[in-house]
């Protein structure tokens, strides 16, 4: 454990150190209004050539035939549970109204100090394909070895797991499967939508957050590059999940760190759009924060840990780590924009010649990527208008910077000077309206049915 720490702390200090290099040099040989417009340049051919990906994945797909799936595994349905009263009656209830024939659903209940336990206990005897776990109070802690624990008793050929809140439609489980026909593929990942988007400003946020995932997802898988695991909604096979040696009880983020390890090893993980997942968002800030605190942290830990795999791995293709080396820009871009204006700061106080316009323009440029992203897949994915669209762009994008620009610093200082602490950060459930769940369920139904 101390020597991953220690692993984490100098490829991240590495990563700095040549950002900085690289602005030091760029702005000193390089002209930097053409500089500009390359960077521009390569974003804009990156955006047409997803998009042209994603039109011709569209045209083979509504040619396909999955009436008849050739591939019918046996699902195992994993759902941790810890204290989550409020939901997981009507979370198993939800599942068990699922089409699929050859399914079982396995309820861990991690711990629980409220009546996560008792509920679970009523509900063993109700349905035939129930199997309740309960872990000890001294198990090792974390999403990730409760699953590894289920795991153990599952008889599945795949694995879906889902959290305690989630809800899914009657054919959720038929319509993902054949997905993990091929045989490379490893994994898939259902859309995540979430399902209390009206309660208030934050979770609009959310929810158009949500959106611009899913834009970035198909982006991803149109073009066969690094799709990630979100967690809620994901469907393995049970050989790669083997292959890959399970889940990583040391991270915070099991979902990213499985993607990472199934890409590694050569396995595609692929996005399904059409098979929606729904779960509640966060209805205040400060819970918020340290949910995202914990995904930005889980998530640039893990390439860290993984970096010299990502990078020199036999098995996994070419524009997979392309993608995973451009995603990983995407999260130290944060620290770019903070460490930029201070060396400008420097420049100007020793009297050399400054790049002021350079570092407008990268933030500028940034800021219009994920603007004209976001409103493109508000009005692709949801049929917003495009003034409802640039409106929701403009707020979630406020949004985004409040929330992400700060939790990226910290992270990184706590990478680099802090101790590495296990710390989950539980999303509390339950607070979604009783009605909410069906009324939005069927106006998404709708908007899939638009598209």
């Amino acid at each position: 454990m101390k020597n991953i720490i220690a692993k984490e702390r100098i490829t991240l200090f590495l990563i700095i150190a040549s950002i900085v290099t690289f602005l030091i040099i760029f702005q000193n040989y390089f002209d930097t209004f053409w500089a500009t417009m390359t960077i521009m340049t390569f974003m804009i051919l990156y955006i047409s050539y997803a998009q042209l990906a994603y039109t011709h994945k569209i045209r083979r797909y509504r040619n396909r035939n999955l009436d008849n799936p050739i591939y019918k595994p046996f699902v195992s349905v994993l759902i941790p549970a810890h204290n989550e009263e409020a939901v997981i009656e009507k979370t198993i209830e939800n599942v068990f109204k699922n089409d699929y024939e050859k399914f079982e659903v396995i309820v861990i209940d991690d711990r629980s100090e409220d009546k996560t336990a008792e509920i679970l206990k009523n509900l063993e005897n109700k349905y035939k394909n129930l199997k309740i776990m309960f872990r000890e109070k001294d198990s090792f802690p974390g999403k990730s070895a409760v699953l590894n624990d289920a795991i153990k008793i599952a008889v599945g050929d795949a694995i879906l797991v889902l959290d305690a809140d989630a809800k899914i439609d009657s054919d959720f489980i038929s319509k993902l499967v054949p997905q993990l026909e091929g045989r490379d593929i490893g994994a898939v990942q259902a859309r995540k939508v979430i399902i209390n988007k009206d309660e208030n400003l934050l979770t609009k946020c959310q929810y158009n957050e949500m959106i611009l995932d899913t834009h970035f997802q198909l982006g991803k898988d149109s073009v066969k590059g690094a799709v990630e695991l979100r967690g809620n909604g994901e469907l393995i096979k049970k050989t790669a999940l083997d292959d890959v040696k399970g889940w990583n009880n040391y991270t915070i983020t099991d979902d990213l760190d499985l993607s990472t390890k199934l890409h590694i090893n050569g396995w595609d993980i692929c996005f399904c759009p059409e098979v929606c997942v729904y779960e509640e968002a966060i209805t205040k800030f400060l819970p918020l924060l340290r949910q995202r605190r914990r995904w930005f942290e889980g998530s640039v830990r893990r390439y860290l840990e993984y970096f010299t795999q990502v990078i020199f791995s036999e098995k996994m293709s070419l524009r997979v780590s392309l993608d995973m080396m451009a995603y990983l820009t995407e999260l130290i871009l944060p620290v770019w924009l903070i460490i930029e204006p201070i060396i400008q700061a420097y420049r100007w106080t020793k009297g050399y010649d400054n790049c002021v316009l350079f570092s407008i323009a990268l933030s500028f440029g940034m800021a219009m990527f994920f603007t004209v992203n976001l409103i493109h897949s508000l009005k692709r994915i949801n049929n917003y208008s495009f003034k409802e669209s640039f409106i929701q762009s403009l707020i979630t994008g406020i949004y985004m910077l409040i929330v992400w620009f700060p939790t990226a610093f910290f992270i990184v200082l706590k990478i680099i000077f802090m101790k590495k602490t296990m710390d989950w950060g539980k999303t509390e459930h339950g607070f979604a309206k009783e009605n909410i769940f069906d009324t939005n369920i069927k106006e998404d139904n709708l908007t899939k049915e638009r598209n």
